[in-house]
């Protein structure tokens, strides 16, 4: 089932929303035992606005049921060094708007926007419990780049996945 989604940019009067969203997605996915710097992270759409470009997706009542960010090349939020890439990061659906098509949704424009900007290629980072989520990045088109994956101090392993572009 595909929802009746509209990705456009983020606009600072959908930052608070975005940020509540964020920390209730990966809740709802990661449980509620998330590290007090991890949920402080995800909320900062503020924050992130001004290092990577935010898209957000509503729906046809004008809901805010998803976002993701989308880092234009390397910086703050990149963990690549190439200008000729760009990366995603917190992709995030609304508990409620799971299944309907709103990541695939966020993805896509994601993915036109890369190509728009001539990058060579996009690269993300998920973790093993998110199934669903590398579900729909392999759906897209998207491999595993295992010379990505970052593992740190405490055992968290982060899955590398790239789409050339």
């Amino acid at each position: 089932m595909s929802a009746d989604v509209t990705v456009r940019e983020a606009r600072p009067e959908d930052y608070e929303g975005l940020s509540r969203l964020t920390v209730a997605a990966y809740k709802h996915l990661l449980g509620e035992d998330m590290s007090p710097g991890y949920v402080a992270e995800l909320a900062d759409v503020a924050g992130r606005s001004e290092v990577a470009d935010l898209l957000v997706a509503v729906d046809d009542t004008g809901t805010l049921v998803g976002g993701i960010a989308y880092v234009p090349g390397p910086g703050p939020l990149a963990w690549f060094g190439e200008p000729d890439l760009a990366g995603l990061r917190m992709l995030a659906v609304a508990p409620e708007a799971q299944g309907r098509g709103v990541g695939a949704a966020l993805i896509a424009a994601s993915v036109a926007r890369a190509r728009r900007a001539g990058k060579r290629g996009l690269l993300l980072h998920t973790t093993a419990s998110m199934m669903a989520a590398q579900r729909l990045y392999q759906r897209a088109g998207f491999r595993r780049d295992l010379d990505r994956d970052q593992i740190f101090d405490g055992g968290l392993h982060l899955i590398a996945y790239a789409l050339d572009l």
